[in-house]
């Protein structure tokens, strides 16, 4: 448990879109969503640049159609990510500001301010949404505010939740915790159960469809206990994407029926896409939406509407996305659909009807769970979860969260062998610690290659990172070192080795250039292993045999070293079986190297019986 902080300590949703702030109200034993300077409870992710001043929030998203290239959104979308990231380069061609490569493969958004050009991070941008929702608080309060939890989706990876906790700390905020934003959730219902005094154990599914991301959760609460079971998501899957669907589409007619193209000129792509967000809205609870827009572009005025069918037309294989990652959530999760007792619903996004009833046929029927605000359940379980880690508040419901990581995570050992430390859906925070062993005499480092996946090969898998341990003493391979797998109650993973007999040790916390895998990916590499389970099997039978063989080698070797025999017959076996290890053993099937390992097998009987004990004796690590 992290340390407890004194004074005020905020929960903060941090969001593609939209940010909301909620603040424990010990008075009234609940959390208290604070409304900003405009007095809304929520607040839009912008930020705006002019010739004089910066803008965040409301002010920023008013004035975007008319200074769109130095009006920044989607900054969640960015952070934690690389420039040639595909996602990022698909983006940024609907983006009416510029993003440019950093110096270290970093999205940099370049801006105007004060008639120069600004060239910022998106931990930057993050942090002057954090700033206004820290600021909002603090008139609220009136006193400081320097403590936050930010929510996170589940899917973040370690690199995104690092450059977050970088973000708040340019907000002059010291985040205690990020929690998962699903998780959050389940908090916020889980105290509303409460306060309906349900104690019992529930199965809950939190279906969190927000602006730019989204994931499925599935807990089993019970009292103050909220474990999750099992976790799925996509963190590039949103309302953004249904608006930039209805943006194409409307780009497209007005193409078609002006012979004009307005895809390039970036003040007709925002006043166009604001209206898109609209009508999305709109359709959440009418049949139809209408478009009407004076002086589009080039003089020329825009009318137009959407029916809710059109729209689920252009949205289908997206809603259909969604459901698919319900699906895996639930099999990972090992609950039977109809032991789920509630479905709940979080985030803007999951107001749209044909999400709806997507879900509620995927559960047979059951009704969802709308009573919680979705633009709020987040930000009210963080609230919850900064009450917890402060000092000074009493009543405030003691729950215990018990998160999962979604991939499996290990190390390559030996011939491109995933070695799992972690396996999927393990409970976080989690340490683990196992014994490996040098793969060949004298050496003298090792190279130790960090994965996440479920694939057989380490190569099949997503290399998050690597580093060198040198300095290990000279040795007969099979030399142990210790590897040390350590997730944070944050999400963030460091791995560590250490060769102990010196005490030499290196770490890696993992940051890596790619970054960790899209929830799509996740689902491909989790289908891929069902699909190539017999060949993964086969490989790995295989290379038990061909270790066996070497080891075998190895042994015969050393053995050969310490006694005075004729040693030609069995050197010449040696010779031939360490040929069949060098040279092509992928070309080789699991028989080839097992009949090897017979024919030294057999040479060695015609040994004395003081040699095969030696060869024996020679055990490896």
């Amino acid at each position: 448990m992290a340390k407890k902080c004194e004074g005020h300590a905020v929960g903060i949703d941090l969001g593609t879109t939209y940010s909301c702030v909620a603040v424990w109200q010990q008075q009234h034993s609940r959390a208290e969503i604070i409304p900003n300077d405009q007095g809304n409870r929520t607040t839009p992710s912008y930020v705006a640049f002019t010739h004089n001043q910066r803008l965040i929030g409301d002010a920023a998203k008013n004035q975007a159609a008319i200074n769109s290239t130095n009006t920044v959104f989607d900054a969640k979308r960015m952070i934690g990510r690389k420039f040639a990231d595909p996602n990022i380069q698909k983006d940024k061609v609907l983006w009416p500001f510029k993003v440019i490569s950093g110096a270290n493969g970093e999205p940099i958004v370049s801006v105007k301010y004060k008639d120069q050009e600004r060239r910022l991070c998106p931990e930057e941008i993050s942090a002057m949404v954090l700033t206004k929702m820290r600021e909002t608080a603090e008139a609220y309060l009136d006193s400081p505010v320097e403590y936050a939890v930010i929510t996170v989706p589940a899917y973040f990876s370690d690199s995104q939740r690092k450059a977050t906790r970088d973000a708040g700390a340019i907000a002059g905020l010291t985040v205690m915790r990020l929690i998962n934003e699903p998780t959050a959730a389940a908090i916020a219902y889980g105290l509303d159960k409460r306060a309906g005094n349900c104690s019992a154990e529930r199965n809950v599914l939190i279906f969190d469809l927000g602006g730019g991301t989204f994931d499925v959760t599935l807990l089993t609460i019970k009292d103050k206990l909220f474990e999750v079971k099992a976790a799925c998501g996509n963190t590039h899957l949103g309302g953004e994407d249904f608006d930039d669907r209805m943006l194409k589409y409307f780009i497209e007619e007005f193409e078609k029926k002006n012979k004009v193209d307005i895809s390039g000129d970036s003040r007709a792509l925002r006043r166009l896409r604001n209206e898109c967000e609209r009508a999305k809205r709109t359709l959440s609870s009418s049949i139809d939406a209408f478009i009407d827009i004076d002086c589009l572009f080039k003089g020329i005025d825009f009318s137009s509407s959407i029916t809710q069918a059109k729209f689920e037309e252009l949205n289908k294989d997206l809603f259909e996305e969604c459901i698919e990652i319900v699906k895996e959530c639930v099999t990972n999760a090992g609950i039977d659909k109809r032991c789920i007792h509630e479905v709940v619903l979080v985030g803007g996004s999951s107001r749209i009807p044909k999400v709806q009833q997507l879900l509620q046929e995927f559960f047979q029927g059951k009704n969802l769970f709308k009573a919680l605000n979705p633009d709020e359940a987040v930000a009210y379980g963080a609230a919850l979860q900064a009450a917890l880690l402060s000092e000074g508040f009493k009543n405030v419901p003691n729950v215990v969260v018990c998160d999962v990581t979604p991939l499996s995570l290990g190390i390559c050992e030996k011939v491109d062998i995933m070695s799992i430390e972690i396996p999927r859906n393990s409970s976080i925070p989690i340490k683990k610690k196992t014994k490996y062993g040098t793969v060949v005499d004298n050496q003298s480092f090792a190279r130790v290659f960090v994965y996440e996946g479920e694939r057989a090969r380490a190569s099949d898998n997503n290399l998050l990172g690597r580093f060198v341990l040198s300095g290990i003493p000279p040795a007969p391979r099979g030399h142990p070192i210790m590897i040390c797998f350590n997730i944070d109650e944050d999400g963030i993973l460091n791995v560590s080795a250490e060769e102990e007999t010196t005490g030499k040790s290196n770490e890696i916390t993992i940051t890596n250039d790619k970054g960790r895998m899209s929830a799509k990916e996740i689902a491909r590499l989790i289908q891929e292993a069902k699909i190539y389970e017999a060949e993964d099997r086969e490989f790995l039978e295989k290379d038990g045999a061909m270790n066996d063989l070497d080891d075998y080698v190895y042994k015969m070797r050393k053995a050969l070293e310490d006694i005075e025999m004729d040693k030609e017959k069995i050197g010449d076996a040696i010779v031939k079986a360490k040929s069949l290890l060098d040279d092509h053993k992928e070309q080789h099937k699991k028989d080839v190297f097992e009949k090897n390992m017979k024919d030294l097998e057999l040479y060695s009987e015609s040994l004395n019986a003081n040699l095969k004990n030696m060869i024996l004796s020679y055990t490896i690590f």
